[in-house]
């Protein structure tokens, strides 16, 4: 499988120790309205809906908070929301993606034309940036739940591609993006805990830069992703060791 991003990791890493509580749990609650709007109430019969509350127990959401997003679906004054993603350049040039998720477009876009402007960066079209990268089926695990080797096995037979441990800290399984909750259905035959379940952007064209221009790199990505409506961000930015 193509690479991973540096930022993926950093990020990762970043959540562990400087956490903003309140931000997470508002995105991942967001995820659980959509995703209990669209399909069943039941998570045993949503599975992005099951990936979500896996997600939301993860970061140590409270089961309150969890059950009123889920509430919240069923509201009738409740928003429409809908997936939109921006692409663009950040600092030296490396390629962006942003997926958010919006219940007014027009606020969104400005606001994230307005983050690249203002930090470094600069919008771009659809396919812009996209090009940079593979859209896959991502499911993350905490390294200290299982070993590699046992790992490694599991995700192979249920049909991901491959399993790639990071910094000692998590187990990335990757597959094809169609078969990402078939594969996320068998692992839970061994697994009861996963740090995120979704489809992802991962670098298949990198941009090198030195260590000095990291800060830089690393501010401009956390402000785009620190905006409400954002829900991820990739880049393919990789730093020098």
């Amino acid at each position: 499988m193509a690479g991973h991003s540096h930022w993926a990791g950093i990020k990762h890493k970043k959540g562990k120790a400087d956490i903003i509580r309140s931000k997470i749990f508002s995105k991942i609650s967001r995820e659980i309205t959509v995703a209990a709007k669209l399909g069943d109430k039941n998570p045993e019969m949503n599975p992005r809906l099951r990936a979500a509350i896996q997600s939301a127990r993860a970061a140590n959401m409270p089961k309150d908070n969890i059950d009123r997003a889920i509430d919240k679906s069923e509201a009738g004054d409740q928003s429409s929301f809908e997936s939109i993603r921006y692409e663009g350049f950040g600092p030296k040039n490396i390629a962006v993606i942003v997926d958010t998720l919006t219940d007014n477009k027009n606020r969104t876009a400005s606001s994230i034309r307005t983050l690249f402007q203002k930090n470094g960066g600069s919008l771009g079209t659809q396919g812009s940036a996209s090009h940079n990268f593979k859209q896959i089926g991502v499911i993350k695990i905490d390294y200290n739940l299982i070993s590699e080797e046992k790992i490694l096995d599991l995700s192979l037979e249920a049909g991901a591609e491959d399993c790639i441990s990071y910094y000692k800290d998590t187990h990335e399984i990757h597959c094809e993006k169609e078969n990402i909750y078939k594969v996320k259905k068998l692992l839970e035959n061994e697994i009861d805990s996963f740090i995120s379940t979704g489809i992802e952007w991962v670098p298949i064209i990198f941009i090198e830069t030195d260590g000095n221009e990291k800060d830089d790199i690393i501010s401009f990505l956390e402000t785009i992703e620190d905006d409400d409506d954002v829900q991820n961000v990739y880049s393919n930015v990789k730093f020098k060791d």
